[in-house]
């Protein structure tokens, strides 16, 4: 199915330009613009009545005057066009429906049991998108597209989720998910590995403060990881969103959950995966616990149960949350050292879960980075939490509006 294509929606860099800076900036004055853009006014102001006219800006009233009539002010109109974002990852998919400030109507998510393929979970996706629409009573017109955050390695290029790790269920190769949604739904589809797309959320939060260097790292069943300089996502030759899983911390360590894997990787010490191994392990060997009244059976035993541990400050679950959370912090003391960001937001249900990993995790990264005190860097959980990775998949749909 042919789509318009979202950069065809404001038709020249100018007035893409001026778009931006509204978009980025809320409520702006036309000297404002004029300082910004260099313009004549009667350029300026030809511009403004075409972006008016089209609906995609809106006259907000004036300024305070500064001699001369009060200046008209200008603001993104918000409800020109809805975008749909699109989580999919190991443990959940959730999908989201925004306006163009990102303000949410309406979301749904689902768990990836052992039963949802590609093919089911693209049929779930398109109904809900449907209903969302007839719910809001959205015309296909006003729906910008579909941006889709994704476990890695992905193509970004030609929307192809490649070869993703430890999906419990059977199909998750190839999958050509932006081809089979847009020919379902009859919108622009965009792609992109879930580090990124969180990433570019928290920057859009954000845009109001003064960091220009964001680094996330998603901590889960893996780790991912993304940085932004300048608004903009920085990306490599390949998709490698989970190589800072493969960061080698101890030479001689153990293996890998599989053979593409490294000896001694910060994943096999710092992940769901790992901590979860080292309480099945502690149960098995006898180790007293609070854990043997939640599961019966060691290998039953989950994060949630950890956490809950940890609540309880039982001595094992808070030995082994720390010791993930000390290894996970050497590893961030690396990429400080390596890529100085200003801002690290720290996502996922490892982050978001446990405050001991939090506090533990930043605390050990920052006594090892480089020069540190002269070094400051800020630590967060980031605003929008779980949430991040498929608001993120929204704004680079959004994003689109103003590329050439």
């Amino acid at each position: 199915m042919d789509v318009t294509p979202i950069t065809e929606r404001i038709s020249n860099r100018r007035s893409k330009d001026i778009y931006e800076y509204i978009r980025k900036h809320g409520t702006v004055s036309k000297i404002d613009l004029l300082e910004y853009s260099g313009m004549t006014i009667s350029t300026l102001t030809r511009l403004l009545e075409e972006l008016t006219q089209k609906g995609l800006i809106l006259e907000s009233g004036f300024g305070a005057s500064t001699g001369g009539r009060r200046p008209i002010l200008y603001q993104m109109n918000t409800a020109y066009a809805y975008v749909f974002g699109l989580e999919i990852s190991r443990t959940l998919s959730k999908l989201v429906l925004v306006d163009l400030d990102m303000n949410k109507l309406d979301d749904h998510s689902w768990t990836m049991t052992d039963e949802m393929t590609p093919a089911k979970l693209i049929d779930i996706i398109t109904d809900e998108a449907k209903h969302m629409m007839k719910g809001h009573s959205l015309d296909i017109s006003t729906v910008l597209g579909m941006g889709i955050g994704a476990v890695g390695p992905v193509d970004r290029f030609t929307g192809v989720i490649l070869e993703p790790l430890y999906f419990p269920a059977q199909g998750w190769s190839q999958v050509e998910v932006c081809r089979l949604l847009q020919e379902r739904l009859g919108i622009p589809v965009m792609l992109d590995n879930g580090a990124n797309t969180a990433i570019l959320a928290e920057s859009w939060v954000s845009r109001s403060q003064s960091y220009r260097h964001l680094l996330y790292i998603h901590a889960g069943i893996g780790l991912r990881s993304s940085m932004v300089s300048e608004g903009k996502v920085i990306y490599g030759a390949v998709d490698m969103e989970g190589s800072v899983g493969q960061m080698i911390i101890q030479t001689d360590g153990i293996p890998y959950r599989n053979s593409a894997g490294n000896y001694g990787a910060l994943e096999s010490y710092a992940s769901l995966y790992s901590i979860e191994r080292s309480a099945r392990s502690a149960l098995k060997q006898g180790r007293t616990t609070y854990l043997s009244h939640l599961a019966e059976d060691p290998e039953t035993v989950t994060f949630q149960h950890i956490q809950e541990a940890v609540k309880k400050n039982d001595p094992l679950a808070v030995e082994i949350v720390t010791e993930a959370a000390t290894y996970f912090g050497i590893g961030l003391a690396n990429l400080l050292n390596i890529l100085h960001p200003e801002k690290v937001i720290l996502g996922g249900p490892l982050l978001a879960g446990s405050d001991l990993f939090f506090q533990t995790a930043t605390g050990v990264a920052v006594r090892r980075a480089y020069h540190y005190p002269t070094y400051q860097v800020v630590f967060s959980k980031g605003s929008l939490g779980e949430e991040a990775l498929a608001i993120g998949a929204a704004v680079m749909v959004m994003d689109c509006l103003t590329s050439s």
